[in-house]
């Protein structure tokens, strides 16, 4: 299958989440994650017309942004980032998805030339393999927050389990919504809350039935190089 086989029938799948929900389908954006595939078939996509791409590690985001030198596009980093490697990554992204500790907040304050637009993000399922702050953390890490002039937070990000149970699923989903809400209603300018990041190849129709306005989508999207 091409990439624009695939976006086609994933653009329809949203579509029908967007009716079942009683949303637009502009207010969804796709992120292409190209960390298992070749520049190639990142280039694919973006030539498809996915604009968004995102990658979790710092060789395969350099590689891929000097490959695909098009200022359309737009980069998030998606994975966990280490402190260490911020000063690495940091100007090269327009999206951080994985903010969660201050430590962090301070290194890309210390590094970033302009701005960065993060998602804070919260371990709702509360896996001890994922990261994120517990849910009784993240009003107080947020306003914290307000003493960084780098750091813009645009929403919160989670990731639901592989699992089966959908209901499961859709109640971690539903719980980052009323999050997302009860921050942006405090009407922070630091952190204006607006964008919700959830959902992935498995499940992102449940997620954007609860309110997403980015999904992470690689397999179903790309694929993955053998």
């Amino acid at each position: 299958m091409t990439v624009l086989d695939n976006l086609e029938m994933i653009q329809s799948n949203i579509f029908q989440a967007c009716e079942r929900s009683n949303r637009r389908t502009e207010d969804v954006k796709i992120i292409g994650v190209t960390k298992y595939v070749s520049c190639e078939r990142a280039r694919e996509a973006v030539d498809a017309g996915v604009l968004h791409l995102g990658e979790n590690r710092k060789e395969g985001l350099l590689k891929k942004r000097q490959a695909i030198s098009d200022d359309k596009v737009n980069w998030h980093f998606i994975g966990s980032l280490q402190s260490r490697k911020v000063k690495e990554v940091i100007d090269y992204i327009d999206f951080l998805h994985s903010l969660d500790r201050l430590s962090l907040a301070k290194e890309i304050n210390k590094r970033a030339k302009k701005p960065v637009q993060c998602f804070v993000q919260v371990n709702i399922s509360g896996e001890e393999s994922k990261h994120g702050l517990q849910e009784n953390e993240l009003e107080d890490f947020v306003q914290q927050l307000k003493h960084f002039d780098k750091i813009k937070v645009i929403g919160l990000m989670t990731m639901a389990p592989h699992i089966d149970n959908e209901q499961e699923i859709r109640q971690i989903f539903r719980r980052l919504k009323e999050w997302q809400t009860d921050i942006q209603e405090k009407k922070w300018d630091h952190a204006p809350c607006t964008e919700l990041s959830m959902g992935m190849s498995n499940d992102y129709q449940i997620a954007i039935e609860e309110g997403a306005t980015f999904v992470r989508i690689g397999t179903a999207l790309v694929g993955k190089d053998e």
